[in-house]
């Protein structure tokens, strides 16, 4: 009888014992896992800006040729309507005279890379350079230097991001996207946005498409007719005191 009960005491204690192990593993694993997670916090650009103002930003890429800049130009001042265009430094290379225009019509210029490449396979050092190269060969033309970056092909990860703000760009995306690239129509572009146009909203499109100089009017006119302002980047995202949500919209701290 004295052995049984021994054995049973040694059971009861053994379980006892690895019920303790097991809790104090679970309380050492919860810091390390709550750390990971925040290691792994997204970074992001921005893609629109909440705001109560009905103003939107219409953005041009230009990355291709510069054969529709001068009625581009003449639609927006006809308009009287400014933008951000953001230009790849190898364009600014081969069309100085088109980042010139731009510029002397008023328009706000932002960097797009300097030769366009896949930002996400390329080291820190690389994105820093792609950035501040362009950036360097747009303020030669118009003696201006930009804060505003746009990442090529849209692509970012936490690299590239982190390299951008660290040197005091704001890396801007867009939520809403003409897609005319694909040679839309203006039509077809109109009835991509025009239900999702809200304030705060930034637009994508880029010269040296089939349609865009062409359907650039009718879509101004459509958006003011929606009662929007279309302004430069600059005059519709916050430079300081702000966060950027899940989805990419930069709010202002109160």
């Amino acid at each position: 009888m004295f052995l049984v009960i021994n054995k049973e005491k040694i059971q009861t204690y053994i379980v006892s014992i690895l019920t303790v192990a097991v809790l104090i593993g679970i309380a050492s694993i919860k810091p390390i896992e709550t750390i990971e997670t925040a290691s792994t916090t997204k970074l992001l650009p921005i893609y629109n800006v909440e705001t109560d103002e009905k103003k939107i930003a219409f953005t041009m890429n230009c990355a291709w040729n510069d054969s529709d800049i001068d009625k581009i130009l003449e639609t927006l001042e006809k308009n009287q309507v400014k933008i951000t265009f953001f230009i790849v430094g190898e364009w600014a290379d081969k069309y100085p005279e088109a980042v010139k225009k731009i510029y002397e019509a008023g328009h706000e210029i932002g960097s797009h890379s300097n030769t366009h490449p896949h930002v996400n396979n390329i080291s820190e050092e690389k994105n820093l350079e792609e950035i501040q190269l362009s950036i360097n060969k747009i303020e030669k033309i118009t003696g201006e230097k930009t804060k505003l970056y746009r990442t090529p092909y849209g692509e970012y990860n936490n690299k590239v991001i982190k390299v951008a703000q660290e040197k005091g760009y704001y890396p801007i995306q867009w939520n809403l996207d003409t897609l005319d690239y694909k040679d839309l129509t203006g039509e077809e572009m109109w009835n991509r946005i025009k239900d999702k146009l809200s304030n705060g909203s930034i637009i994508l499109s880029h010269n040296g498409t089939k349609n865009t100089a062409s359907s650039l009017d009718m879509l101004i006119k459509n958006i003011k007719e929606k009662g929007y302002e279309i302004v430069k980047v600059s005059e519709l995202i916050y430079t300081e005191n702000y966060t950027i949500d899940n989805n990419g919209t930069q709010k202002k701290i109160q």
